[in-house]
């Protein structure tokens, strides 16, 4: 990748239009990301981005945080353009005064440039400020009527890349209930009414994903029949899931302890729905007992 370009984006605009979004989903998209970087260090993180194969697509947020940025910004951005490694793009984000004045009432926080004054005295001087900017802007966004959904569309659909159909994934993981619930679980299904290999003591050192543990919890009828339940609820709703702008989905699977059962679900869940979406399968609890055994 050292020869080929650094895709970088300056995420910059008025203060809440929404760059917290903005620099969320570029971070879905596989962007490397930096909020408030120092402008006197950009040139310098550009060069070092430049020389390693880890980062193909940076986005960087700059704004009235960083004002020495905006008292230097063409020298700033004629390093960045002369820069034949980068290809560079600006993302100006904008809403209307009213809007902006609704926003900063809503969330009560003061506006960076109001000082003790009245929040339309800082959006007017801002607005001013970033006149500059905004004319060299590729791409301006006005997120005044945008629901952060929304503004999150418009980003993946300017900055996805040519043939990347989505930025939503799905993990599949394996629980034990005994040690608790997955704190960023969206659903959870419990399979602790199957037969249980643990009573098996052929079985009780392996997991779910170990071919007798596995076929054993899948041969029962019951196994296969709540399979087949499960697999045709998830079906239809993954879709809307993903046309909502979520972009992360975890599905968590749990039994007693985490190496059997759920395991052997996870895993038959996670390779079936591998033909149709970008699945990552994890396991929590998966060795967790035979950790506790050698400890002992």
């Amino acid at each position: 990748m050292l020869d080929s370009k650094i895709n970088l984006v300056i995420v910059t605009g008025m203060s809440g239009a929404g760059k917290t979004v903005a620099i969320q989903s570029f971070e879905d998209l596989g962007y490397f990301t930096i909020d408030n970087m120092p402008p006197a260090l950009v040139p310098k993180f550009l060069e070092l981005i430049g020389q390693s194969e880890d980062y193909d697509k940076v986005a960087l947020v700059v704004d009235m945080r960083s004002r020495q940025f905006f008292s230097e910004v063409n020298t700033i951005l004629d390093k960045i353009e002369s820069n034949e490694k980068l290809n560079f793009k600006i993302l100006f984000l904008d809403a209307t005064d009213g809007e902006l004045v609704s926003r900063y009432k809503e969330t009560r926080r003061s506006h960076p440039l109001a000082a003790d004054g009245r929040i339309m005295d800082g959006i007017k001087l801002e607005r001013e400020l970033l006149a500059p900017l905004k004319s060299l802007s590729q791409n301006v966004v006005d997120t005044t009527e945008l629901t952060p959904r929304q503004l999150r569309k418009t980003i993946t659909d300017q900055f996805s890349n040519s043939g990347e159909h989505t930025t939503f994934r799905i993990e599949v993981l394996s629980f034990g209930f005994k040690y608790g619930l997955p704190l960023d679980a969206d659903l959870v299904f419990d399979v602790r009414f199957l037969p249980n290999p643990y009573y098996m003591p052929e079985l009780r050192n392996l997991t779910g994903l170990d071919n007798p543990v596995y076929t054993y919890v899948m041969g029962h009828k019951e196994s296969e029949e709540f399979y087949q339940h499960l697999l045709a609820l998830l079906q239809p709703i993954l879709p809307g899931y993903q046309k909502e702008g979520k972009s992360v989905l975890t599905i968590a699977i749990g039994c007693t302890g985490g190496q059997h059962r759920s395991t052997a679900f996870a895993h038959r869940l996670a390779e079936d729905l591998k033909s149709d979406w970008l699945v990552n399968e994890s396991h929590r609890d998966k060795d967790r007992r035979k950790e506790t055994v050698n400890r002992s």
